[in-house]
């Protein structure tokens, strides 16, 4: 039996009148890759950003360990953690090298002494090939380095779940190669990830579950083999179709 480590139930999110996602529900369970497939404006970043609590959802829950952490009296901090994010944008901190990047939050949340700090961020930088760049500052860096210093940025917090909303999104295509491998990697040694992309071939071929969005709802989600061999939705052949005949 897998062990359940996120469950959203019934969550909806609305911003004003507009009602971005509706009665969402599915489960990550633990060691799953879930790719979160749709075109732009689906829903597919509000719903990583309300399972992160970036974003209030409007009603419904996002269970962590059958704790509904989108109730109040929630350490948000410790909690994100626990659930770490990779953002499009990267969200490093311009001002710090990428040593120190990876050592802030281990000390400030974790309370990791400096020493301790750095090995871990040393180990997970030298994991995904930025140990060189260490006392550089993200303005030196390419994009696709930036994002790979975010990855062990999250790595080093030791989270249970990596969310990743689009990560190779704002990359030059020939960077897109270098994160996916990082990403692959980290699916290969067993990490739980909840990837939103709109790479489809990592999403058939390293997922073990794709969920299709439209409009704010699971249109459809199963194996990579059931969504992308034999959808059941004409609005997944829809979308579907434009990635294979592009």
């Amino acid at each position: 039996m897998s062990e359940a480590i996120l469950q959203v139930n019934h969550l909806s999110k609305a911003f004003g009148n507009n009602v971005v996602l509706r009665d969402i529900d599915f489960t990550v369970n633990k060691g799953d890759v879930i790719s979160i497939i749709g075109a732009s404006g689906s829903g597919k970043s509000t719903l990583l950003r309300c399972i992160n609590l970036l974003e209030t959802p409007t009603s419904g829950e996002v269970m962590y360990h059958d704790r509904d952490v989108a109730g109040r009296g929630v350490n948000v901090a410790e909690y994100r953690s626990h659930v770490g994010m990779v953002f499009q944008s990267f969200n490093l901190f311009n001002n710090m090298t990428v040593l120190e990047n990876c050592m802030v939050g281990q000390i400030r949340v974790l309370k990791k002494d400096k020493e301790e700090a750095r090995k871990t961020a040393m180990y997970y930088l030298q994991k995904v090939g930025m140990a060189p760049y260490i006392n550089a500052k993200p303005r030196q860096i390419s994009g696709g380095q930036k994002q790979r210093v975010a990855i062990a940025r999250a790595l080093a917090m030791n989270p249970e779940v990596l969310l990743f909303d689009e990560p190779t999104s704002a990359l030059d295509p020939e960077m897109v190669g270098e994160v996916l491998q990082v990403m692959k990697a980290l699916a290969k040694e067993g990490m739980t990830m909840l990837v939103v992309t709109h790479e489809m071939a990592f999403a058939r071929d390293v997922s073990n579950r794709v969920v299709y969005m439209k409009e704010g709802v699971i249109c459809e989600q199963g194996t990579p083999e059931e969504v992308f061999g034999n959808p059941q939705r004409q609005e997944t052949k829809d979308f579907l179709a434009r990635f294979t005949n592009a």
